[in-house]
């Protein structure tokens, strides 16, 4: 997790670019992880701890329509969450997690069903994930995996310019 931390900070560093996140079941596990590397305070903008559904809306600005029709745990509202708080921290890019952490299912939604997400100037991003285990093993693969979608996105971008 910290060398994926790394690489997502080290390449933000690169293109003087900042980024905010947004945080339902990892519940500030990815602040928490990338605040530990060196550096970090010249892209890391700070970010929003927003478990409760009402949060999403009131802090975030997720539309509470979408999160009436779709529920928390939602690709849509992943993007929301990502775009929501790069916009309310000040940030070239936002990040995103919600999902069912368990140990029970969350409105029909399995344990396990995570969605991850990326917000730029250019877009958006977002992946599904099916994870296994338990909630410690689920939060910690959900902040590996925006770590990666960040880095990913990155690169990516990097290619394109």
């Amino acid at each position: 997790m910290r060398l994926t931390a790394a690489d997502a900070v080290h390449r933000l560093v690169e293109r003087h670019e900042t980024f905010a996140t947004a945080e339902s079941l990892t519940g500030g596990l990815v602040a928490a992880t990338v605040v530990e590397i060196p550096g970090v305070s010249a892209v890391f903008r700070g970010g929003l701890v927003v478990y409760a559904t009402d949060l999403k809306a009131k802090l975030a600005g997720v539309p509470m329509v979408l999160l009436d029709e779709r529920g928390p745990v939602d690709p849509q509202v992943a993007v929301a969450l990502a775009a929501g708080c790069r916009e309310r921290c000040g940030a070239d890019w936002g990040l995103a997690t919600t999902g069912v952490a368990g140990p029970d299912p969350q409105d029909g939604k399995p344990v396990g069903l995570v969605y991850v997400a990326v917000a730029g100037a250019a877009g958006s991003a977002v992946r599904e994930l099916k994870l296994d285990g338990n909630r410690e093993s689920i939060r910690t693969e959900s902040v590996t995996s925006v770590l990666r979608l960040l880095s990913d996105t990155l690169r990516e971008a990097s290619e394109l310019a």
